[in-house]
């Protein structure tokens, strides 16, 4: 996963970047919510927050996001464990709570339910793109096409890190695995597959090639 760690404690930050990092998570950290709020964008799996930042209140900060619209999967930290105040940070958007100190095992436990919970909830959006996980779908615009099950796990990769640049190895590595023998141009036959899908609903998406790196959803 795709993990930004928002905590203004250096050896604390430092700690669950590299604990997550070991896990093979891929880890940003970022020390004041400006920063944060910079970087919110960048198609983060889960977002890991303080509480008690520098410039501003991790609370006041998430609260905003989700005004924002901004829905990614939100584990607050905090030495606060209040009744009243983990209800604040629910209230504002977070969607777990954990206070410290914590033991690693259950941050790595908390973050497994949040995501999960959150792939559960229902279908991803990308612009007027729809990734329906259950239904092995994608949709737009009450048109609906069928994907095969490799076609479905290439989407959802896609959709995750819509306007990322994925590179080929890095979707060879999340869809077929580190271990994959077979021909690497198999990811270009799939980006090729899920073309014609997109068009069979009139575009709502594009899959852009980035010349010598990769490919890249991006809504229209």
């Amino acid at each position: 996963m795709r993990i930004l760690v928002v905590e203004d404690e250096a050896r604390l930050a430092g700690l669950i970047a590299r604990g997550l990092g070991e896990e093979g998570h891929q880890v940003t950290i970022a020390v004041t919510a400006a920063a944060a709020t910079a970087a919110i964008g960048l198609g983060w799996d889960v977002v890991i927050l303080d509480w008690g930042l520098p410039d501003q209140d991790g609370v006041t900060l998430l609260a905003r996001w989700r005004r924002r619209g901004i829905d990614v999967p939100v584990l607050m930290l905090t030495a606060r464990g209040a009744t009243g105040e983990r209800v604040t940070g629910l209230r504002a958007g977070a969607d777990d709570y954990l206070i410290k100190p914590f033991d690693f095992e259950e941050l790595l436990a908390r973050l497994d339910a949040v995501t999960r919970r959150t792939r559960a909830t229902g279908p991803a959006r990308v612009g007027r793109l729809i990734l329906d996980e259950r239904s092995r779908t994608l949709g737009a615009d009450e048109r609906v096409v069928a994907l095969s099950p490799r076609e479905l796990d290439v989407a959802r990769v896609l959709v995750t890190r819509a306007g990322d640049v994925m590179t080929r190895a890095e979707l060879l590595a999340e869809v077929w695995g580190r271990d994959f023998d077979g021909p690497p141009n198999v990811v270009d036959v799939y980006v090729g597959y899920l073309r014609a899908k997109l068009r069979e609903l009139d575009e709502p998406a594009v899959i852009e090639t980035v010349r010598g790196l990769g490919y890249r959803l991006v809504a229209r």
